[in-house]
């Protein structure tokens, strides 16, 4: 059993010790994981730019607005 504080080489090194099937697993297993945090990410800066917006710190603007403010 890897400890809580295993180095990335650890982890990769007991991931080579597990049959093919069940790295194959592993990784199909982490790429949901990953894409579920993502999805979270994305809600949670949703969340913060609509409590923004709500309480006043941001405003609409154009994406001719937007693009002119980029590319000072």
């Amino acid at each position: 059993m890897l400890s809580p504080n295993a180095t990335f080489d650890q982890v990769l090194d007991a991931v080579e010790h597990l049959p093919v099937d069940q790295q194959v697993d592993l990784i199909d297993v982490m790429q949901r994981r990953l894409a579920e945090r993502g999805r979270q990410r994305i809600v949670q800066e949703v969340l913060e730019a609509r409590a923004e917006f709500t309480s006043g710190q941001a405003k609409r603007t154009s994406v001719e607005d937007l693009m002119r403010e980029i590319g000072q």
